[in-house]
C-alpha cells in the first residue's frame, strides 16, 4: 500500500545546511542534557551564522514556522528592528484586553 505521508518540500541548496543545524538545535531544545553548553552555544552560533547568509522566501518563512528554536534565534537577532515580529499578534491582544477586564471587575469598574 502507497504511503499517505506527503512528501517534505524540497529545500533549495542555499537553506539545506542552515535546515540540518536548526534540526540540531531543535533536538538540543528538546532534550538540555545531551550536550554541555559549549555544544550548545557553537550549534547555536552556527545556526546564526547561517541565519544571516539565508535569504528571504517562501522556503526560509516554512522553516521559521516549523523549526521554532531557529524562529526563536531569528527574533532575537531581529529584535532591535523588528521586535518580536514573529511572535502572534492576536493572543497577545487577547491576553491583554483580558487582563484589563479582570482588572477592571477587581477595582469594581465593570
Amino acid at each position: 500500500m502507497p504511503s499517505t505521508r506527503p512528501n517534505p518540500p524540497t529545500l533549495p541548496p542555499a537553506l539545506q545546511s542552515l535546515a540540518a543545524m536548526a534540526l540540531l538545535l531543535e533536538k538540543l531544545e528538546r532534550q538540555p542534557r545531551k550536550a554541555s553548553a559549549t555544544q550548545y552555544r557553537q550549534v547555536a552560533a552556527q545556526v546564526q551564522r547561517l541565519l544571516g547568509q539565508a535569504q528571504p522566501g517562501p522556503a526560509f518563512e516554512q522553516l521559521l514556522q516549523t523549526l521554532p528554536a531557529m524562529a526563536e534565534l531569528y527574533e532575537n537577532l531581529h529584535y532591535a528592528h523588528a521586535g518580536l515580529c514573529r511572535a502572534p499578534l492576536q493572543p497577545a491582544l487577547d491576553a491583554e484586553l483580558s487582563a484589563g477586564a479582570a482588572i477592571r471587575r477587581a477595582r469594581g469598574m465593570a
